[in-house]
C-alpha cells in the first residue's frame, strides 16, 4: 500500500547512498530530472546534479549533525541543462547489516512559484512608467554600499523646468519625455550600474566602485552625450561617498552640488523641447 501511494504522488521521492548515487526513486523523481528509467540515472550523482556544491555540503553536514533535514533549498541542474529549484526534505539511516548510510528524501519542485515571486520582487522595486529602478531598490542597497571597503558614486540628474513643462505640453507628453529621458540615461553606463527613478523627474545614477574622479569623469561624458542625443535639457551633480557618510548624505551632497549648478547656468539654459 506504502509503495503504491509513493509511486502514485507528483512529489519525487529518492534515496542515495554515501556517495550521493541514486539507489532508488519514484516516476516523479525520474520526470523531474528529465530521465526516463532508473538506469538512465545510474551514471549520474546527486551531488553531481546540485548547481552549487557549496549548499550540497551546507545541507550533509546538517545531516550528519542532526540526522535529518527540512525544506532545504537547492538548485538542481537535469542531465538536459535545465534547472530546477526544489525542498528537500530527507533524513539518514543506517543499515543495520552493512552500516551503510542511506539517506531517505522528497524533494518538492517550486521552480515556477520561484519565478513568480522573483517576477514579484523585480516589479516591486522597478518605476512602471520608464522602467527605472525606484527608491525601493535604492534602500535594498544600501547596506552593501555602506559596508563596501570601497566608495561608491552617484550621479544626480534633474530635468529642467519640468513642471512648467508638465503644464504647458500636458501629463501624457510629460510621461513620455520622462521615458525617453530613462533611455538616454540607461544608454550611458553599464548594464551592472543602475538607473533610479527618485519621483517625478529626479533620476539617480550609482556607480560602484567609483571614486570622486571616477565619478567626475562620468559625469562630463553624460553632459558631452547630451548635447547630441538628451531629449530635454537637464542638470546634474555627482559626488562619492566619504568615509562613514552614509547614501543618503551622499546623494543629498549630489543634489546640493546640482543646485548651485543650476544658478550659475540658468541664464543660459533654454525652456525644454517637445520629445521628437
Amino acid at each position: 500500500m506504502l509503495g503504491a501511494l509513493v509511486e502514485q504522488l507528483r512529489e519525487s521521492f529518492y534515496i542515495t547512498n554515501a556517495r550521493g548515487e541514486v539507489v532508488d526513486a519514484n516516476p516523479a523523481f525520474l520526470a523531474m530530472l528529465g530521465v526516463r528509467t532508473m538506469e538512465d540515472l545510474r551514471s549520474y550523482s546527486l551531488s553531481d546534479m546540485i548547481a552549487d556544491p557549496k549548499r550540497r555540503m551546507e545541507e550533509l553536514d546538517i545531516l550528519d549533525a542532526s540526522g535529518f533535514v527540512r525544506d532545504f533549498e537547492i538548485e538542481i541542474v537535469r542531465p538536459d541543462g535545465a534547472v530546477r529549484t526544489v525542498l528537500d526534505s530527507s533524513y539518514s539511516c543506517t543499515d543495520p547489516e552493512t552500516g551503510e548510510v542511506f539517506y531517505h528524501g522528497i524533494l518538492v519542485d517550486i521552480t515556477d512559484r520561484k519565478r513568480q515571486e522573483d517576477a514579484l520582487r523585480e516589479q516591486s522595486v522597478r518605476d512602471p512608467l520608464t522602467g527605472c529602478y525606484n527608491r525601493r531598490y535604492l534602500e535594498q542597497i544600501e547596506p552593501e554600499l555602506e559596508s563596501a571597503e570601497s566608495p561608491f558614486g552617484c550621479i544626480f540628474i534633474d530635468i529642467d523646468h519640468f513642471k512648467q513643462y508638465n503644464d504647458q505640453h500636458g501629463h501624457a507628453m510629460g510621461d513620455t519625455t520622462l521615458v525617453r529621458m530613462s533611455r538616454f540615461l540607461m544608454r550611458q553606463v553599464r548594464a551592472e550600474e543602475p538607473v533610479i527613478r527618485l519621483g517625478g523627474d529626479e533620476f539617480l545614477l550609482v556607480l560602484n566602485p567609483a571614486d570622486e574622479d571616477a565619478v567626475e569623469m562620468v559625469a562630463r561624458r553624460l553632459q558631452l552625450a547630451a548635447i547630441r542625443t538628451a531629449p530635454v535639457p537637464f542638470s546634474l551633480g555627482w559626488s562619492a561617498r566619504r568615509p562613514g557618510e552614509s547614501v543618503q548624505e551622499t546623494v543629498n551632497r549630489a543634489d546640493q552640488n546640482l543646485l548651485s549648478v543650476r544658478v550659475l547656468e540658468r541664464s543660459v539654459k533654454r525652456s525644454p523641447a517637445p520629445p521628437e
